[in-house]
């Protein structure tokens, strides 16, 4: 039997954008009277939901306004813009070639953690449009990562079985994520300043394009554990 679907994240993926928000962060707070480190906001953000990581920076920095997650996303955005003002240059060319690859041989998703805008952008930008089956932002499903609800959903809109969908990941939320829904992650371990943990990944490479991904996933069949 064949890979029934293939669900990707995006941020760290697909699209090299995690640093860049992180350092949008720590500049949107240094404004705003907190201070901290790079390390420290990358730490947070890699692998986890916008509404995640809003929630837990107004709780580790109780001196910022009493602002929604749409209000700070608005701020915030122009913080990113300044630098990356190109989102071209995001694209992570291996992880582009590998999704379209895929697509032939089985449907293909978008599980992200960013808002559902932010990852249609990126369907567009990254020439995705007749490749992507659907997309699944933060708003469209209950607790981000490490909780599996984002990749049962995906696989249930698609009427397939968990153990039927290979996750590709970058982060240690996301596979976690996947081995929650009961998949089979592609762990891309790609962040050398961030390290990230792929245990219960079935696969892990450094680079998408070092996988023929027919030879691998053309006849590949869910083993139950």
């Amino acid at each position: 039997m064949q890979s029934a679907a293939f669900l990707f994240d995006l941020d760290g993926t697909l699209i090299d954008s995690e640093m860049q928000w992180s350092r949008a962060i720590v500049d949107f707070l240094a404004d705003r009277g907190a201070p901290t480190t790079l390390d420290h906001i990358a730490s947070i953000v890699f692998g986890h939901s916008w509404a995640d990581i809003q929630a837990l920076l107004h709780k580790m920095f109780p001196i910022l306004p009493h602002t929604t997650m749409d209000q700070d996303a608005a701020a915030l955005r122009p913080y990113y813009q300044r630098i990356s003002s190109d989102p071209t240059k995001l694209i992570i060319p291996s992880s582009v070639a590998f999704f379209k690859k895929a697509a032939k041989l089985a449907p293909c998703v978008i599980v992200s953690g960013s808002p559902r805008a932010d990852v249609e952008a990126a369907v567009r930008f990254c020439g995705l449009e007749g490749c992507v089956k659907f997309v699944l932002g933060n708003e469209d499903y209950g607790r981000g990562k490490p909780a599996p609800d984002g990749y049962l959903k995906a696989a249930a809109m698609l009427e397939v079985d968990a153990s039927a969908c290979v996750v590709v990941e970058d982060s240690t939320a996301g596979v976690k994520a996947g081995r929650a829904a009961g998949m089979r992650v592609l762990g891309v371990d790609r962040n050398k300043t961030i390290r990230q943990d792929f245990t219960g990944a079935s696969w892990i490479v450094h680079d998408l394009g070092e996988i023929d991904v027919k030879e691998v996933f053309g006849n590949w069949e869910p083993v139950s554990e």
